[in-house]
């Protein structure tokens, strides 16, 4: 596959990202994990390591890290082992993090998407566990700074990537797929705001052919949108370093969303520099395949393999079963909507049409939606049986979402939206149209295909929108011999 060079150079993205494991307590101790708690209320002394403490696997933060294994095709290690990686921060208390370095415990595997309508893949390195540090606070002091350790010990998943990744859209394509998987399988809230999803981009650039050139890191991007927009940037600065003849150092670098520029932060650090080693205090991470086995019968289907279904069993369009299986809940909800409606394509078109615009506009989950899955399944049946139109159909949709009713044929009688199913009446409606319009009716045959539509809407509107516009069609091209 042939990649767009960028005056030149070729692009080389690789991903270390952080999920958050979807525990109520943590990797190595029983604090909570809830987000929001005032500063340092959920640090107990484990997480302040406070001496004499000792760890304690979580069973949970285990099995969640088998889950997505298993969910990315890797190979789930029997015996992995915990290290204790070196760095002085203020927020971590110990003086070092308890992660996994020499033998983690999910190994390769990869992730699959689409980009532009096009298969692409990036294999995944690792995924290992790892505790959390605290938070360093600034913004509440003056010349000084105040240290909340709730995080401290908060369980991680790092997920690492090779640098397979060769232009933003497919970066920000790759996190997006990586989002709607973790959260899929329940391992991870994926709520980007609190930093339960955080996604580190090791972005370099070389000329076809070369090594790999030097990578700089920009650190905790929280939004798919300043994602693209500091890969952008920092791809444009290294060129211009390079074209320059200035060389890159590596290094950490942060992203500026009010100037939409990275910066430097300090020195990349090399694995070297942390003085990785087996933690004393953790055994080996021993995993029996009779639990993998226990842990593979309870995952639910993929997001793939779901859609793959939509289009197989449903009929629809790859692009429909790839939208409505962006979330369980959007899948679910479409799942109970065409079962008790019998039409999927229909189902489809309203889920992705005005259930999704109302959703964005009040920026609400799917699972908030007013309309229950079984109201808007009636009220596709009455747009299939010819009940109501489509624009009446809006109209009862409307008095749903607002409250206003719960019962659709109830909606379509009080508002007397039924669709005109008399013949003899609508045809006096027609012929009442064609007798006044003599001029479109000339333009019709003239090969003014306008002039039909025009006709339409009279009938339309002399009807108060209540004739089946499938009907009058019909019977207008009978009448005018078309």
């Amino acid at each position: 596959m042939a990649f767009p060079l960028i005056q030149g150079y070729e692009v080389v993205i690789g991903f270390e990202t952080h999920a958050q494991l979807s525990t109520t307590s943590k990797i190595f101790s029983r604090a909570a994990t809830a987000f929001g708690a005032e500063p340092n209320t959920q640090a107990c002394a484990v997480d302040l390591a406070l001496p004499g403490t000792l760890p304690v696997m979580n069973r949970g933060a285990v099995e969640r890290a088998i889950r997505f294994g298993l969910a990315i095709g890797a190979t789930i290690a029997p015996r992995s082992v915990f290290a204790r990686k070196h760095y002085f921060y203020p927020d971590l208390p110990k003086g070092y993090q308890i992660s996994q370095y020499e033998i983690p415990v999910v190994q390769g595997g990869g992730v699959e998407f689409f980009l532009d309508g096009e298969p692409r893949s990036v294999r995944l390195v690792r995924a290992h566990l790892e505790e959390d540090a605290g938070k360093s606070l600034h913004e509440d002091f003056v010349g000084m700074s105040g240290i909340d350790l709730n995080r401290a010990g908060t369980p991680l998943l790092e997920i690492v990537t090779e640098p397979d990744m060769r232009s933003s859209d497919e970066a920000v394509a790759y996190a997006k797929e990586l989002h709607r998987l973790v959260t899929w399988i329940g391992i991870c809230d994926g709520n980007m705001q609190e930093g339960s999803f955080r996604c580190d981009a090791n972005v370099s650039v070389r000329r076809p052919g070369a090594p790999l050139g030097t990578r700089r890191e920009i650190k905790n991007l929280n939004s798919f949108r300043f994602m693209q927009q500091a890969i952008d940037y920092e791809l444009r600065w290294q060129i211009a370093q390079l074209e320059d003849g200035q060389p890159i150092q590596q290094a950490t670098v942060l992203f500026d969303p009010d100037t939409g520029e990275t910066r430097a932060m300090r020195t990349k650090e090399d694995a070297a520099d942390y003085r990785y080693f087996p933690d004393p205090d953790l055994p080996p991470l021993a995993i029996a395949q009779d639990w993998i086995d226990e842990v593979r019968a309870a995952m639910p289907e993929l997001p793939r393999a779901m859609a793959a279904r939509f289009v197989a069993t449903h009929g629809l369009p790859e692009y429909d079963a790839t939208t409505l299986t962006q979330s369980r809940a959007m899948a679910t909800y479409f799942e109970e909507v065409a079962a008790a409606c019998g039409n999927p394509k229909l189902a489809s078109n309203w889920i992705m049409g005005e259930v999704s615009r109302r959703l964005n506009a009040g920026d609400l989950d799917i699972a908030a939606a007013p309309v229950a899955a079984g109201q808007l399944a009636a009220l596709i049946r009455r747009i299939a049986d010819g009940t109501v139109s489509n624009s009446a159909a809006r109209q009862v949709f409307d008095a749903l979402w607002s409250g206003e009713a719960t019962d659709v044929d109830a909606v379509i009688a009080a508002k007397g939206l039924q669709q005109m199913s008399d013949a003899g009446a609508l045809e006096a409606i027609v012929d009442q149209v064609l007798a006044g319009n003599a001029k479109s009716i000339e333009e019709f045959r003239a090969g003014k295909d306008k002039a039909f539509n025009a006709l339409v809407g009279q009938v339309m509107k002399a009807s108060r929108g209540k004739a089946n516009p499938a009907q009058v069609n019909e019977m207008l091209r009978a009448k005018l011999g078309a």
